[in-house]
């Protein structure tokens, strides 16, 4: 089974160049997205068996990732 890269670039290939030009010049929009990615990096080990966890784990790590997500969204609307 081949699993899916949630990064905000890939999941909005659309704004990329807003996502890029935020995180350059907005610490707070850099700080959460660097927090996305981390969450993501830590989830994608725990989906492809590298890092062990548990299904309520993993669970939370993705309703952070999703609420980050929809921030992050928010924010990239606001400014485009």
């Amino acid at each position: 089974m081949k699993i899916k890269d949630h990064t905000i670039l890939n999941d909005f290939p659309e704004m990329s160049e807003h996502i890029h030009a935020m995180k350059k010049h907005d610490g707070h929009f850099a700080s959460m997205s660097d927090k996305y990615d981390e969450l993501e990096h830590n989830i994608h080990l725990m989906e492809s068996g590298v890092e062990p966890f548990t299904d309520e784990h993993l669970e939370e790590l993705k309703k952070k990732r999703l609420k980050l997500k929809d921030e992050l969204f928010g924010m990239l609307q606001k400014a485009s």
